[in-house]
């Protein structure tokens, strides 16, 4: 079992209730890593073994990043994972990890589990080479584009080719309702840059 560290610790107990585990990994942020301790040391009393990782930076991106490492250092196990031990950002980092992952996962409400749907979901099979040739280059590009034309010119496609890779149609989903890439607007100039989740995507954090 994956959970994360912090404000809701009792829904990890609640977890194992319901879902007896032969181990528990910890994710935890430097600040909470007390937190995390004291859940080892509570659950050594049970005789499961415990693995406390720390996050370090972003927060989102470690969780992405921790998530795919121990699935794929795990492929003999089932994960599964609590996401109701943590706070709201990384209930919701976790939900999501867990869906990327196609990973079974659960809540705690009331002192309920409540199983989330599996919904696996490949980015690779939805991206084609242009947009995944588009998304690099956001990548490689930390300080954006000001506008589609630039990008274009970089990408050495037409402005409407890079338009429809990134916004898309009523038929083909862009790299921005995807959430791979981030478009804003400010004063009639508009920013293009690579969102965390697409740049997971690119270090191959995201299976």
């Amino acid at each position: 079992m994956i959970a994360p560290v912090g404000e809701n610790m009792d829904a990890l107990f609640v977890g194992m209730r319901d879902y007896p585990v032969t181990k528990v990994i910890l994710l935890t942020s430097k600040k909470l890593k007390n937190l995390a301790e004291k859940a080892e040391k509570d659950l050594k009393k049970f005789a499961i073994p415990v693995k406390i990782i720390e996050i370090v930076g972003n927060e989102w991106e470690g969780i992405f990043e921790k998530v795919s490492k121990i699935t794929n250092s795990e492929k003999e196990h089932e994960v599964i994972i609590n996401t109701s031990s943590g706070d709201r950002n990384t209930q919701c980092a976790m939900t999501s990890a867990a869906f990327v992952n196609g990973l079974k996962a659960f809540a705690v409400m009331e002192n309920e589990t409540m199983l989330l749907p599996i919904l696996k979901f490949s980015y690779y099979k939805t991206l084609t080479d242009k947009k995944l040739d588009i998304l690099k280059i956001l990548y490689n590009d930390k300080k954006g584009f000001n506008s589609l034309e630039e990008l274009s010119k970089k990408a050495k496609m037409s402005p409407p080719l890079i338009s429809y890779h990134i916004n898309g149609t009523l038929k083909s989903e862009g790299l921005k309702s995807l959430g791979l890439v981030e478009v804003t607007n400010s004063k009639g100039k508009i920013k293009l840059a690579i969102s965390v989740l697409g740049k997971l995507l690119i270090k191959g954090q995201i299976n």
